[in-house]
């Protein structure tokens, strides 16, 4: 059983700032990378950041130097430090997950929470 559950989403000015959490439960996983996706009405998801299973990170062009993405050492809690937020973030933000399980690919998303900037 895999499940994620992202918190943290809100409401914030632009130029504010937001944490978001992912907590992952990954029994039966090996995980190749865990990241944060993101999607706005009448876009397609877009990666936003992501860490692999040796702590490789990769950001999108238009968050970088102003987001950080961060995990614990066992890869049960993710985190997306959010800084100098502009109106193009607001989306609804989902944690992902993917790896192999009992042998198979697998790719596992939370429910996904809004972020909202206003200027």
């Amino acid at each position: 059983q895999v499940q994620l559950v992202e918190s943290g989403g809100g409401l914030v000015q632009a130029g504010g700032s937001l944490r978001l959490s992912c907590a992952a439960s990954i029994s039966t996983f090996s995980l190749t990378a865990i990241g944060w996706y993101r999607q706005a009405p009448g876009k397609q998801r877009e990666l936003v950041a992501r860490i692999s299973n040796i702590g490789t990170t990769n950001y999108a062009d238009s968050v970088k130097g102003r987001f950080t993405i961060s995990r614990d050492s066992a890869m049960s809690m993710l985190y997306l430090q959010m800084n100098a937020l502009k109106p193009e973030d607001t989306a609804v933000y989902y944690c992902n997950a993917n790896g192999r399980q009992f042998g198979r690919p697998v790719d596992y998303w939370g429910q996904g929470t809004q972020v909202t900037v206003s200027s």
